[in-house]
């Protein structure tokens, strides 16, 4: 948009305005993405602009560009590509740790390279990412951007601050990858194994298997670095990821939610039990309107997603009242990462969490059931 002002009674007056509305956009975070490619460069800078902070964007097409920029003005994040000539993603990475330790970075590849993603960690990059071609991929991407962009938070894994460490491996599993992650936290390491998008294999201290693996998944924050492969490891962990993880996360809920779970009554507890077991069921919220605090399992923060929820319902149950078509009962929501079921019980409202896997026939199906045995 194109706004033309003019001011000619009062011109200090525009100044002045003009002055406070520079003041205001210089707040704005900037963004400093390094490609030799054209196309790429220009590409890539227009998928950043959907990042929901708003970022400035910046381009460099060189390594040595990138450099003079960085000296001229201050940025939040570095996303640089590591195959360019002269001065290559790996050296810029470098000098900028050493220069701007405090600047958040990220390297950018388009060739999937254990050897790079080994040195770029080493280097200590907050992200190493393939070039996101599909939209779940390129979403995904944003996300943890809009992470690093983020303030600092005593919680989190590095690199995906706002994230839990079950966020984190869902992310490798959901991308198919083979890796080897190692958490430390405080004191205590542990290891987990991923090959071509199942967790095969964890330890902690004498822990091993899907104890290691539960005990990893509770800690809330330290770092992650992640390892080429191990093709020869032994498998000791053979339930699917997404099992895997729901679990994880039912563990963490039961720990830290006791007492929001009274708040609910007795009879809350058994019924998050038994859907959450039902096959395809990645997590599970119950709501009571009388009560402020939700009951959930295989959610890390289930604030977010119960605000979302109740939104949802009353906004499509006013638009039954204006239809006059009488009392929302069921809503399907279908998107790129996950797919959810909402219903309402008078008071009571139900939020489930399925498997993107599923088809819609299978995500009504399943809950047919389970809403059968909730009502009752």
């Amino acid at each position: 948009m194109l706004v033309k002002c003019e001011n000619r009674s009062n011109p200090t007056s525009l100044r002045v305005q003009a002055a406070g509305l520079t003041s205001i956009m210089d707040t704005r975070q900037k963004v400093l993405l390094v490609d030799d490619e054209p196309d790429l460069l220009q590409m890539y800078g227009q998928i950043l602009t959907q990042l929901p902070s708003k970022p400035e964007i910046r381009t460099a097409s060189s390594g040595s560009r990138a450099m003079a920029m960085l000296e001229s003005e201050p940025y939040r994040l570095l996303i640089s590509d590591l195959k360019m000539p002269k001065m290559d993603g790996l050296q810029v990475l470098s000098i900028v740790r050493r220069k701007y330790p405090q600047l958040r970075t990220v390297a950018l590849t388009s060739v999937v390279d254990e050897h790079f993603r080994a040195r770029a960690y080493a280097l200590g990059v907050d992200l190493f990412w393939q070039k996101p071609a599909t939209e779940q991929e390129i979403n995904l991407f944003l996300e943890c951007l809009e992470s690093l962009l983020g303030p600092e938070t005593d919680n989190g894994f590095r690199g995906i601050q706002s994230k839990s460490l079950v966020d984190i491996i869902q992310l490798e599993c959901i991308s198919q990858s083979s890796s080897v992650l190692r958490i430390t936290n405080g004191q205590s390491t542990g290891k987990v194994w991923i090959q071509d998008g199942e967790v095969i294999d964890s330890e902690a201290g004498e822990l091993v298997g899907e104890a290691a693996f539960q005990r990893i998944s509770s800690w809330r924050a330290g770092h992650f670095e992640t390892l080429p492969p191990e093709p020869s490891r032994p498998r000791t962990i053979f339930k699917s990821y997404s099992g895997l993880l729901l679990e994880s996360a039912q563990a963490i809920d039961e720990s830290r939610s006791a007492e929001a779970q009274d708040a609910l009554g007795s009879e809350s507890s058994p019924a998050l039990t038994n859907i959450s077991r039902v096959d395809g069921v990645e997590f599970v919220l119950l709501l009571n309107g009388k009560e402020s605090q939700p009951a959930s399992r295989g959610l890390e923060n289930p604030t977010n997603v119960a605000t979302w929820a109740k939104e949802t319902l009353q906004s499509f149950q006013s638009v039954g009242e204006r239809l006059q078509a009488g009392p929302v009962q069921h809503l399907h929501c279908f998107g790129i990462q996950r797919n959810v079921a909402l219903s309402a019980q008078g008071e009571k409202q139900l939020c489930v969490g399925w498997q993107h896997s599923l088809s819609r026939d299978q995500i009504r199906e399943g809950m047919k059931r389970i809403e059968a045995s909730w009502v009752s």
